[in-house]
């Protein structure tokens, strides 16, 4: 277990620059190729990287500018997994619908997925700690169950989960070779399955909700057994993000004393900028030795938050967690996917340099 080491920090993901957009456009439309498109990625993450580390962020990510979702890209770069059009649990507000991961051969690791761009990020920094996030494991199974699984591979479900967690370890072993020693696992299904309607829906398909808490927990926890003792390993968990939409509302309880109390993480980035994610109770199932790192700040909208009101909220949160084991950041990403979130560049900055600047001040 690793102290995790700051009280401030960002998500992952950061609205695209239009030199970034364009370029994407440009490269799927067919005007440019694979090495000019990269080209720009390139100078749009060492710009972003400047930008965060003059923010003060202390720790910096490449803003998930090379990806197009923040988990498709990584799961269909896994041998035997492919994105298709399936039915998947209560949609986004508007009827988006966006691929999900399907089981259709071996699960395998094939070759570098994320380990060549966190190599790039590494080179980039200079004063920060570099973050790679990755989709958690229980992203190749939540969306779509056990429909989604080829029955001929895998008959046998514990042989997926295991092909699966050696799969996962083998990129993790790639990027810890590159110098990553922070990695970020997402995983919505944590949060979803708080939701009362969700949790009904697992039911439909012949699955106990509580029961795939269990088996997600235990899917990371053996993809980071034994990890390296300077590896810092976090988990973010969120109600939707896609163009500041969002899909599930509910308190975290359901599954705080598992996961809070079970999940090998160092940290867990924690949406609480609205109603929907219930009170700071659940925080009291949180392990010794964990942070939990409390999404205050919205990345769905471009309002500012008011400095006073999240000070108000940090004491509330630390009546179930001492001040030291707290800390700050935005609730999501802002731009879980390359579409973006409903707020300027701009907005997205004064959100972070708010959080810096009020981190400062609790912590100084």
């Amino acid at each position: 277990m690793t102290v995790f080491p700051h009280h401030v920090d960002m998500v992952g993901s950061m609205l695209r620059p239009a030199e970034l957009v364009e370029a994407r456009a440009a490269h799927d439309a067919g005007r440019i190729d694979l090495a000019a498109l990269r080209s720009v990625e390139d100078q749009a993450i060492t710009a972003l990287v400047r930008r965060e580390e003059a923010v003060g962020l202390p720790a910096v990510t490449d803003g998930e500018f090379r990806r197009t979702y923040w988990h498709l890209d990584f799961l269909t770069g896994l041998g035997g997994i492919e994105a298709q059009e399936r039915p998947r649990p209560k949609d986004f507000d508007g009827g988006f619908k966006p691929p999900i991961p399907a089981v259709v051969g071996k699960v395998h690791h094939t070759e570098p997925i994320f380990a060549d761009a966190f190599g790039f990020l590494a080179d980039a920094v200079t004063t920060s700690l570099a973050k790679v996030t990755v989709p958690g494991p229980g992203m190749a199974h939540f969306l779509g169950g056990p429909s989604a699984i080829d029955a001929g591979t895998y008959p046998d479900h514990d042989a997926f989960w295991d092909d699966l967690a050696a799969a996962y370890r083998a990129e993790v072993a790639m990027l810890y070779s590159r110098g990553c020693r922070y990695l970020q696992f997402d995983d919505i299904s944590f949060a979803y399955l708080c939701d009362s309607d969700v949790r009904a829906q697992m039911r439909e398909r012949g699955e106990d909700p509580d029961e795939l808490v269990i088996r997600y927990r235990d899917a990371l926890n053996a993809v980071t057994a034994d990890r390296p003792s300077d590896l810092l390993v976090t988990t973010h968990m969120c109600r939707g993000n896609f163009r500041s939409k969002w899909v599930a509302s509910g308190g975290y309880e359901p599954v705080a004393e598992a996961v809070f109390g079970g999940l090998d993480v160092d940290a867990f980035f924690l949406e609480f900028d609205s109603e929907r994610a219930g009170g700071f109770e659940p925080l009291r199932h949180l392990a010794p030795g964990r942070t939990a790192v409390l999404g205050l700040v919205t990345s769905k909208t471009p309002e500012l938050e008011r400095p006073d009101d999240l000070r108000r909220r940090l004491d509330d949160a630390s009546k179930y967690v001492p001040l030291e084991r707290l800390a700050i950041s935005p609730q999501c990403g802002f731009s879980s996917t390359h579409h973006g979130n409903d707020l300027t560049e701009d907005d997205q900055w004064r959100k972070l340099e708010l959080l810096v600047e009020l981190a400062d001040d609790v912590w100084q």
